[in-house]
């Protein structure tokens, strides 16, 4: 009996019935081997699973609309109130020009009837004081009717006239920060003539008629027939 050469096993016929290796081959055969088996092939790599690609996000998102039925102030109507409140001013720095002349002409008067020269320089030096009064005049009502009131209830004394107001882009009041940084921002842009003119005429080719000073703060302007 003849045994596998491989695991020992008895061999009865060609092959073992344990592991499968030929048996041996009787003396002074040639012994062939089987063919060797040729290599598995190559698998494929696992396919990715599909994911839909990000949305494409712009990097300059431009400010929203305002809701449908809104309507944004014209650019006469904005004039319009703007030169009531700029009529206020005028009044009021006029009002101070006219004390500071009375104030100081009595200084000038009494220095000149006393014989004081300091006084005299004192009471010359209204010419100056007065330059300032006009600046100091716009300031002050335009905290008040500019920004007080536009935060108070959305418009100044001008807009309220022409039944217009200023809000946000979600149709509130602005804050008193807000106004103010937007006063600020319309007094700065007035000390150079090219940029006061540039900014009052901005909102004829505005899609949304804004100012440039409306666009420091993210304000709008619009019709309010309950003004």
């Amino acid at each position: 009996m003849a045994f596998c050469r491989t695991c020992g096993s008895p061999v009865d016929g060609q092959f073992c019935t344990k592991c499968g290796t030929p048996a041996q081959p009787p003396a002074g055969a040639a012994y062939n081997p089987p063919p060797p088996q040729p290599p598995p092939a190559p698998q494929p790599p696992p396919a990715q699973p599909y994911s839909q690609p990000a949305p494409f996000t712009p990097a300059y998102a431009p400010p929203p609309m305002m809701a449908p039925g809104v309507e944004y102030a014209p650019w006469a109507t904005r004039v319009a109130g703007f030169l009531i409140d700029y009529a206020l001013v005028m009044v009021a720095g006029g009002a101070l020009i006219l004390i500071a002349i009375l104030v100081f002409g009595s200084l000038a008067g009494l220095a000149g009837s006393m014989g004081s020269e300091g006084l005299g320089h004192f009471g010359g030096g209204g010419c100056c004081c007065v330059l300032v009064l006009l600046p100091l005049a716009s300031l002050l009502v335009g905290l008040w009717n500019k920004a007080y009131l536009v935060a108070k209830r959305g418009s100044s004394i001008g807009q309220g006239v022409m039944k217009i107001r200023v809000v946000n882009a979600q149709g509130q009041l602005l804050t008193m920060g807000q106004a103010v940084l937007r006063l600020l921002a319309h007094v700065g842009m007035s000390f150079v003539a090219p940029v006061a003119l540039l900014d009052l005429l901005w909102p004829l080719w505005d899609e949304r008629r804004q100012t440039l000073h409306d666009k420091a703060v993210g304000s709008y302007v619009v019709t309010s027939p309950a003004a």
